[in-house]
């Protein structure tokens, strides 16, 4: 594995970092932990990419909070356009 960063998902909604933080530490240490709310994912970054595979193996396709976990290495953020969006503010008609 490359990078040291874990994509962490199917994970209820009701489990915090510090559980996630405590679950991936018997593979190594843990350097942080990011929960993104309300969407059922996150990430894991360790401190090395050994422990990051070690974690992945141990831990992919494991029960944890009544879910079936998935985990893989994270991706790199996709490049946004940043040209701004949405229309102008006109929006015709009378005034």
């Amino acid at each position: 594995m490359q990078g040291s960063k874990l994509y962490v998902g199917n994970l209820n909604y009701s489990v915090t970092n510090e559980q996630l933080t405590e679950l991936f530490s018997s593979y190594g240490q843990v350097r942080s932990v990011n929960i993104i709310e309300g969407k059922g994912f996150g990430f894991v970054e360790m401190s090395s990419g050994s422990e990051a595979e070690a974690a992945k193996e141990g831990l992919n396709g494991s029960q944890f909070g009544g879910r079936t976990l998935k985990i893989d290495e994270a991706r790199p953020p996709k490049e946004r356009d940043r040209r701004g969006g949405g229309g102008g503010g006109y929006r015709g008609g009378r005034y």
